[in-house]
C-alpha cells in the first residue's frame, strides 16, 4: 500500500527533494551507479560514514518512492541486494550534471579529470551507456566489467 504524502508545493525542485529526502539518498544512488554497490554492508562501508539507522531508513524510503528495488541475493538468501528501477535510472543525468558542476567548482574534487572531460564532451553518447551498464548490474568505475574498463 502506498503512503499518501502531503506535498509542500507543486514546484519541480520541491518534488525531487521530497522524493530523494536528503543527501544520503543521492550518495546511495551514486554508490550503485559509479561503484556497483548492491548490499546494505557495501553501502555502510562508504567513506561518508552513514549511520546504520539512517541507511536503513533511506533504503526503505527509496524503495517506497520506487527508486530502488530490493531482491534476494542470488547466492546468499539471507542477504538482499538493491538495484535502481527505471525511475531510479532516470536520475543518472542528474548525477552526471552534479558531478560536472562539483568538479568545476570544488578545487579538492576526487572526480577523475579525464572522466569529467569525457562526460562534458560526449554527454549524450555516454548517458545511454551508463544507464545500460547500471541496468545490467555493473558500474561505471568499479569491477572487472566496469564501463571505464570497456572504453
Amino acid at each position: 500500500m502506498k503512503h499518501k504524502h502531503h506535498r509542500r508545493s507543486d514546484c519541480p525542485i520541491n518534488f525531487i527533494l521530497e522524493v530523494l529526502g536528503d543527501p544520503w539518498s543521492l550518495l546511495i544512488i551514486r554508490d550503485i551507479v559509479y561503484f556497483g554497490k548492491k548490499t546494505y554492508t557495501e553501502f555502510l562501508a562508504s567513506e561518508e560514514g552513514i549511520a546504520t539507522n539512517i541507511l536503513a531508513s533511506r533504503l526503505a524510503h527509496l524503495e517506497q518512492q520506487e527508486i530502488l528495488i530490493k531482491r534476494s541475493h542470488p547466492t546468499n538468501e539471507r542477504k538482499e541486494i538493491y538495484a535502481l528501477t527505471e525511475k531510479g535510472l532516470d536520475l543518472i543525468p542528474l548525477l552526471v550534471e552534479m558531478a560536472n558542476w562539483s568538479a568545476e567548482h570544488d578545487p579538492q574534487t576526487g572526480a577523475p579529470a579525464d572522466w569529467i572531460a569525457l562526460m562534458k564532451a560526449k554527454r549524450e553518447q555516454m548517458l545511454p551507456l551508463i544507464r545500460e551498464t547500471v541496468r545490467q548490474g555493473r558500474a561505471v568505475f568499479a569491477g572487472p566489467d566496469s564501463l571505464v574498463s570497456q572504453l
